[in-house]
């Protein structure tokens, strides 16, 4: 399985933390935000290299802190080729460079990398090996507010995905989905054709809004909580929680 990390934004509303160094590698307590996410994903003897997918600008950043990690799976990163905001490729777009460059014909992780989780992934692994298809991350999210500005899903007692929504006005349930997600490699000719499909290409959640029209997931609640690294704020309440 290859762990694709999606690394490649902006994050304008850390700036100026962030106007000329990326999300990821900013410090809580001793570790960087990415360290802290591969440090549990590279104990998975499931997983056999790390794929990270970064824009031109932070490349040369992410070349150079690759030099100082020892992980015992490969860690390649990824130019996507972008220097601004304003002509990023979109997440879903980034998935598909690392498919193509790396030739990928797998099953992927695929993670956004500017969260800190609380838990491990092995569990995410291991639900996935138990329900043999593609699947996603969910959480129970009691503010509207809140389920309005993500992606949301209505799920069967098996937690099979019925119905999956996008920053939606009415939510059909208070199963959010974070970023974190496992497609299994018979998708991949649905993800490698999904743009010619329709599927959107900003937001790491438009993949898997598309397969659960086209294909079957399920969903793992989460076990405990994770930050989003999103703002200032956010920031600063992270490294108060991991000092």
């Amino acid at each position: 399985m290859k762990n694709i990390v999606i690394a490649a934004g902006y994050a304008t509303r850390l700036y100026p933390l962030t106007e000329n160094f990326p999300k990821p590698l900013l410090k809580v307590g001793s570790r960087n935000i990415l360290e802290r996410m591969l440090d549990d994903i590279d104990r998975l003897p499931e997983i056999d290299s790390h794929i990270i997918v970064t824009n031109h600008k932070f490349a040369p950043i992410f070349e150079e802190w690759a030099k100082t990690v020892r992980y015992t799976k490969p860690v390649t990163i990824i130019d996507d080729g972008t220097s601004s905001n304003e002509t990023r490729l979109g997440a879903v777009r980034d998935l598909l460079l690392a498919i193509e460059r790396c030739d990928v014909d797998d099953d992927i992780m695929v993670l956004a990398a500017d969260n800190i989780l609380e838990f491990s992934l092995r569990g995410f692994v291991d639900f996935f090996k138990e329900k043999g298809t593609s699947v996603i991350m969910c959480h129970h999210e009691p503010e509207l507010h809140r389920l309005q500005r993500t992606g949301v899903i209505a799920v069967d007692d098996s937690m099979r995905v019925l119905e999956m929504q996008e920053k939606p006005e009415v939510p059909v349930s208070n199963w959010a989905v974070p970023p974190f997600y496992i497609y299994s490699k018979s998708d991949l000719p649905l993800i490698r054709d999904c743009i010619a499909h329709g599927c959107g290409f900003d937001a790491p959640g438009n993949l898997a809004h598309y397969l659960a029209d086209v294909s079957t997931l399920h969903a793992w609640p989460m076990p405990a909580g994770r930050f989003d690294i999103g703002s200032l704020d956010s920031y600063k309440e992270a490294q108060e929680r991991f000092k």
